[in-house]
């Protein structure tokens, strides 16, 4: 299964509450602070949300 490095590069200051809690289920909620994760359907679709908050690498 593929793995992902997602980075939050952007703040969740003035976002909804909704992308606030999902940059808290990847396990961001700082800027530059990065989470693995393997890149399921759902975690596909929670970092299509936040996209403009943070970058995804691919870890090999």
């Amino acid at each position: 299964m593929d793995k992902v490095k997602v980075t939050q590069v952007r703040s969740s200051i003035d976002r909804p509450a909704r992308q606030k809690r999902t940059l808290i289920a990847l396990g961001l909620g700082r800027i530059s602070k990065s989470s693995e994760h393997n890149l399921t359907p759902q975690i596909k679709g929670m970092i299509n949300k936040v996209s403009h908050l943070v970058t995804v690498e691919e870890v090999k």
